[in-house]
């Protein structure tokens, strides 16, 4: 009776130490799906950096393949940040993980990421054409009398309704600058919160180990 109360402690001990083992096996791996997370992000400010750098090139040279050039090469980058991080979604919604909160976690961002970046990309539209009432003139169809002369074909009255109209024009641009500023300082405010919570998720996870 005491050899099989013996066999059932040493079995018992044993399942108890796979459970344990198996924990820290998944915490783990765990672990490592949420820093890779963490580097994703920082890709995705690197990328961030060299667009504004970029466009801040293009406002000031007026290269126009140069910043479209940069463009599609933040476009693959993104998309394949995103392709990662829901990869890392879906294993995290597997049984193997079994980790829905960080799947939901991760979405979270993902849907904060695609605002910023649609809402960066308004910015730079909106920058490049400039407000209504300061957009430079082209002279293209006008009518050269002299080398130095020319008929200019925008040459308009002053006209009070003119005025408000463009008034309004100037208005409504400096409300669409504004909305997307905002938008994007909104967005940013969410992903670091988000980012907080996966922080925290990492430091208990290294505690326990």
């Amino acid at each position: 009776m005491e050899d099989f109360e013996r066999v059932v402690k040493i079995s018992s001990a044993s399942s108890e130490a796979m459970s344990v083992d198996n924990g820290g096996l998944e915490a783990r791996k765990t672990l490592k799906l949420l820093r890779d997370f963490v580097n994703i992000q920082q890709r995705r400010a690197r990328a961030y950096a060299h667009l504004k750098s970029g466009f801040a090139d293009y406002m000031a040279s007026g290269s126009d393949a140069a910043y479209q050039q940069l463009c599609s090469e933040i476009t693959v980058e993104f998309n394949d940040c995103s392709k990662q991080v829901l990869e890392m979604e879906s294993l995290f919604m597997s049984p193997e993980y079994g980790r829905e909160d960080l799947a939901h976690l991760l979405r979270s961002v993902q849907i904060k990421e695609k605002q910023k970046l649609n809402l960066t990309a308004t910015i730079q539209v909106l920058k490049k054409a400039g407000r209504p009432s300061e957009r430079l003139v082209s002279h293209e169809n006008c009518k050269f009398k002299e080398p130095m002369q020319h008929e200019c074909v925008h040459v308009h009255e002053i006209t009070e309704a003119a005025g408000t109209e463009e008034a309004e024009a100037d208005a409504e641009y400096d409300n669409s600058l504004k909305g997307a500023i905002n938008g994007v300082q909104d967005a940013v405010t969410a992903i670091n919160e988000h980012l907080e919570e996966i922080r925290y998720e990492i430091a208990a996870i290294e505690a326990e180990e």
